[in-house]
Order: C-alpha cells, then structure tokens, then sequence
C-alpha cells in the first residue's frame, strides 16, 4: 500500500500543476454555462457568443451522501464512450495490485475522490480535471484530454443526432422503408457494429433489398434510386436495432 500511496501523492502534485496551467490558459472560471456530452466526448464552456470545447472521458463519481466513489468503467449509466481509457486504469490496478484502482465501487471521500482523478489523468496523459456537481450531491470527475477548436468541434457535434428513444447518438442514414418494424433486408455500406470507431469521412448508411434492385438497376446511386430510397436520419442506437431485425 506504502507504494500505492507514494504513486498516488506524485499523480497528486503533478495534477496540482496541470490544473495550474490549464485554469490559467483557458480562464475556466471566467465562463457562466458548461455543458458535457457523453455521445461526442466534448465538454463544452460559453458565455454568450464566446465557446470552447476538450475531449473528455469521465474518470469517476464521487458521492457525498453514500461517500462512495465509482469508477466509470463499473457503471451502466455512463457511455462507453464516455468511459474512455478507464478500462486501462482498471488493468493497471490489476498488475500493481493497487485496490482501489481495479474495485468498481467502494467507500471513500472527497480527497481520495480526488487523488482517484488524478491517477487517471495521469495514465491518460491528461490535461487536467474539471468536477461538475450533480444534484448538489454527485461530482463527476472528467479528465480533459485535450482542446478542441471551434470548427472541429463542430464537425464532431454534426455526427450526432437527437433522439426520443435513445437521446443524443452517433447520426445514421437508413432508406424511409427501414424501421423496428417490418423485415425488409439489410444492405450496408459497409460492414458494421455497435460503437465502431468510423473514419472522419464515413458515415453509418444502410437501404433495405428493393432498394438494393433499384440502385442495381441505376448502376449505383443517382437521382432515380435516391428518390426512390428517400434517406432518412435516425441515431446509431436505431440503427443496430433495424440491423438486428432484418439480419
């Protein structure tokens, strides 16, 4: 444990620092509105007509009214993506044989909450930690990867779509005769799966079989087979459950 500690009180110091650096560069405190997404991994700062955006992954939780902590990686509720390398930090515990880095849930407080977010900025070679309180009781600890310009975190944003079912998710395009309803076969772009990483020009696309005999027929899409196909958005979620069906 005498090691546990020491590494821990380094991951401390060094935290102290970048938080330093990080608050002073990017004046933090001086903006009134923060947002996070899990689905696109941006935290997101405003004021008025001012923004600026880091990719995120959240380390943990920290309770005060149970004074448990959690880390991300051993909760349902938090996004795969969200979870970024925690999984990692996991298996580090496991090879040191550091508990409290490979135990999802235990009994803790707000210094040791702390200390936890700092080891796992230090192992995703972060930039800092930022600690929106939840409910005035639950603090999320996300640690800050790295800045994003306006434009890029734009691009980002326009990948995600809103929906009623599922919330925010990665954008999908799907013909008008695909739904969770009705089995009409499943063509795809390309080959896929659930929370793939997809290049920045590729998209999720999937038609069902008479759209398939139209484009066939057109040579490919045009005017007549996209007409035909009407395209659609619905979020990734929808998506693999349409997959699910017709496959």
């Amino acid at each position: 444990m005498s090691d546990y500690n020491s590494f821990a009180q380094n991951c401390v110091e060094e935290l102290k620092e970048l938080q330093a650096k990080l608050y002073k560069k990017y004046n933090l405190n001086g903006y009134e509105n923060w947002f996070y997404d899990q689905a696109t991994g941006l935290l997101t700062f405003s004021s008025e007509n001012v923004e600026l955006n880091f990719k995120y992954f959240q380390a943990g939780s920290f309770s005060n009214k149970s004074n448990t902590w959690k880390w991300s990686w051993d909760n349902d509720n938090t996004l795969e993506k969200a979870k970024g390398i925690t999984g990692l930090v996991r298996e580090f515990g496991e090879q040191s044989n550091f508990d409290k880095l490979n135990k999802g849930y235990f009994e803790s407080d707000e210094i040791e909450a702390w200390e936890l977010a700092a080891i796992a900025a230090k192992l995703a070679d972060g930039i800092g930690v930022y600690r929106p309180i939840i409910d005035n009781h639950l603090q999320l600890f996300l640690i800050l990867t790295e800045f994003v310009d306006i434009e890029t975190a734009q691009k980002i944003k326009d990948k995600y779509i809103s929906c009623k079912v599922h919330g925010s998710g990665r954008i999908a395009f799907v013909c008008k005769h695909l739904d969770k309803e009705h089995k009409v076969g499943f063509e795809e772009a390309f080959e896929t799966y659930e929370n793939m990483e997809l290049d920045e020009e590729d998209d999720l696309q999937a038609w069902c079989d008479e759209c398939e005999t139209v484009r066939q027929g057109e040579d490919g899409w045009n005017d007549v087979s996209m007409a035909f196909a009407r395209i659609k958005l619905v979020c990734e979620k929808c998506y693999f459950e349409m997959k699910e069906l017709n496959l």
